[in-house]
């Protein structure tokens, strides 16, 4: 879009005048950035200008332009990579909770690359949180396999997976960078039932803040989903912590249907 695509109507708009208010600096670095990521003159995955350099093309303090970035931030079209800078966010996925296929699948439907790396697996016991979500008695045995995702080459995606142990021998020898819903069904024999899911705002810290290449305590979105089979039998228990301008959640309520086989349920936190 070029100013000359752009009415009298919307200059008076962005001018914050239609409403007889003069707009903040903030306001208008906000309007401004947005036409440019609008009309594609800033591009997906594009580098915005360093913070210094912004707070001189507009002339106003770096304090403003931390504002007006961290307001961008919040709508999801910009996004903050650690010690890299700011960057114009992709389209988000849409995630509906009530239609589970693997990941590589679901991003492969957008027209997207998915990619996953393993960070590391082993022999745990089951927390008191997870005794809590997967009704398990205190010393469990489980295996954990904690994994980064990225999609179209940007890390969106920390998740840690906690099998029941006594269902899954061998399980570290299994390539585990593959989808492990395909890898339970082909070497174990175990199919996808229905599942619980909990979803709640989080900080990231430590690894899940390294993997995601934010800042230690920044916003993520958690997804603690509980697996179970056809036959209703305890599978696993996914903690998923999301950068939240990466996906949108729609939740598409004829999915939750009974089924007639009783093979699908979804429960959503409060």
């Amino acid at each position: 879009m070029t100013d000359r695509d752009v009415t009298v109507t919307e200059r008076l708009s962005e001018q914050g005048m239609t409403d007889g208010r003069i707009p903040s600096k903030c306001e208008q670095i906000c309007r401004t950035l947005r036409r440019y990521i609008g009309s594609g003159h800033l591009a997906a995955g594009q580098q915005l200008p360093a913070e210094r350099a912004l707070s001189e093309r507009f002339a106003t303090t770096r304090i403003t332009i931390k504002e007006a970035l961290s307001s961008l931030e919040a709508d999801g079209l910009i996004y903050r990579a650690e010690r890299r800078g700011w960057f114009v966010a992709p389209p988000r996925l849409t995630y509906d909770p009530a239609i589970h296929t693997h990941f590589h699948q679901w991003i492969g439907e957008q027209q997207r690359t998915a990619e996953t790396r393993v960070l590391a697996h082993g022999n745990q016991l089951a927390s008191s949180e997870l005794c809590r979500w997967m009704g398990l008695e205190p010393f469990t045995p489980l295996y954990e396999i904690r994994r980064q995702r990225l999609i179209d080459g940007r890390p969106v995606l920390h998740v840690s997976h906690h099998l029941l142990a006594s269902r899954f021998p061998g399980i570290a020898s299994a390539p585990l960078a593959s989808s492990l819903t395909e890898l339970y069904r082909q070497r174990y024999g175990i199919g996808q039932g229905w599942a619980s899911l909990e979803i709640t705002p989080s900080a990231a810290r430590g690894e899940i803040a390294r993997a995601l290449n934010l800042a230690q305590g920044s916003a993520v979105l958690r997804l603690v989903r509980v697996n179970h089979d056809e036959e209703g039998k305890l599978v696993d228990c996914d903690i998923e912590h999301w950068r939240p301008d990466a996906i949108r959640i729609c939740l598409d309520t004829r999915a939750l249907q009974p089924l007639a086989t009783g093979a699908r349920q979804v429960q959503l936190a409060e």
